[in-house]
């Protein structure tokens, strides 16, 4: 099983915040979190980190796709070499 560990988030302070969730949503978040063997809260503090990490992702790729180019990328795509891939990389 894998380990959602927690240390680096755990280093700063902590807030208390208190959140409604529905009553469905609520038993999944429990049933996973004890999966996981993980408090509900630490489950909670990963969800919300994994979406924070997701949102800052596709903000920096939305800003470097506003500074491409299709010239560019052509360019960079002609210098790949036509060849079959090898062996180990056939699907």
């Amino acid at each position: 099983m894998r380990s959602l560990r927690l240390d680096p988030i755990r280093k700063g302070k902590m807030s208390t915040l208190s959140v409604r969730l529905p009553n469905s949503l609520h038993e999944r978040v429990k049933e996973l979190a004890k999966t996981e063997n993980i408090s509900v809260n630490h489950f909670i503090t990963l969800a919300v980190a994994e979406k924070l990490s997701v949102l800052k992702a596709h903000d920096y790729l939305e800003r470097r796709a506003k500074r491409s180019s299709r010239q560019k990328f052509e360019r960079v795509l002609a210098k790949v070499p036509d060849v079959e891939p090898a062996e180990s990389d056939r699907l």
